[in-house]
């Protein structure tokens, strides 16, 4: 099959269909997306942990002589420093609850107009959300230029973080004054740069094969810093036992399903 209309079909899987599947959400009651919210994010945790350990920082190392497996191992360790610096400066940013101190806090029970302080908050997080999905879509690329198996298993754990992390956006949007409507087109507007990105990396990338290993460094440094950074001081703020090991079960579902989609994609040869 062409990679390009492949790197095509997962990219929107990555940014697009998370959108969609994310807006399913806004049709559950607050309470009701309380509850099933921590569960994406547990799943989600281990599979971005299963792609950047068991997919991509394995082939970054396979497309390198020995002498660049250091410089590899610091640029990973670059690329989260760089992930850090991006969050504090609000480009980059993932809130997975209603409450999100960089964005202004709010009740999520409150039904009435945003405060104004949540206007550019609204603002932040359509651009953060272009910006972060068109390096998802050239990170996506870069794993399919690599190996069509690690394209497949990367797309996947795109759309498994970006699905709780949408709905986290759509409850920004929301307290910040936007209607279901237009943050349902905005978040959809925003996710088109997955496509954007992998296309333009597709035709930029393919004459670049000694960058790719970088990139798929800087891939996994992505993946790590989101779980590590985002999604695992989330899960920290539930305590209790019950929450403790269904958190667990679900990060080892996680990495499970990669481990295993990896498997199933090397033996079928794809």
């Amino acid at each position: 099959m062409n990679l390009l209309f492949l790197i095509i079909i997962f990219t929107a899987l990555g940014g697009v269909l998370s959108v969609l599947a994310a807006s399913v959400f806004l049709l559950l009651s607050d309470n009701m997306r309380a509850k099933v919210l921590p569960h994406g994010v547990s799943f989600a945790t281990g599979a971005l942990l299963a792609v950047a350990f068991w997919g991509l920082i394995p082939h970054a190392f396979e497309e390198v002589g020995a002498e660049q497996i250091q410089s590899l191992s610091g640029f990973i360790m670059l690329g989260l420093l760089m992930f850090f610096i991006l969050e504090k400066l609000l480009i980059w940013r993932h809130c997975h609850s209603g409450n999100c101190e960089v964005h202004g806090e709010f009740d999520e029970h409150d039904h009435g107009h945003a405060h104004s302080s949540h206007k550019s908050a609204g603002t932040m997080i359509i651009i953060g959300d272009g910006i972060h999905n068109f390096v998802d879509g050239v990170l996506i690329a870069a794993a399919f230029l690599t190996d069509v198996q690690l394209g497949i298993v990367t797309s996947l754990a795109v759309a498994a973080h970006e699905i709780p992390q949408e709905v986290g956006d759509f409850a920004i949007l929301l307290h910040s004054g936007y209607s279901k409507a237009k943050a349902l087109l905005y978040n959809i507007l925003a996710s088109l740069t997955t496509i954007i990105g992998g296309v333009l990396a597709y035709y930029s990338l393919d004459g670049l094969q000694d960058s790719l290993p970088y990139f798929l460094a800087l891939a996994s440094s992505s993946f790590i810093y989101i779980a590590v950074a985002d999604l695992i001081p989330t899960l920290h703020k539930k305590t209790d036992i019950k929450s403790s090991l269904q958190q667990i079960t679900l990060i080892l579902s996680g990495v499970g399903l990669i481990m295993l989609l990896h498997g199933v994609a090397h033996d079928i040869h794809l």
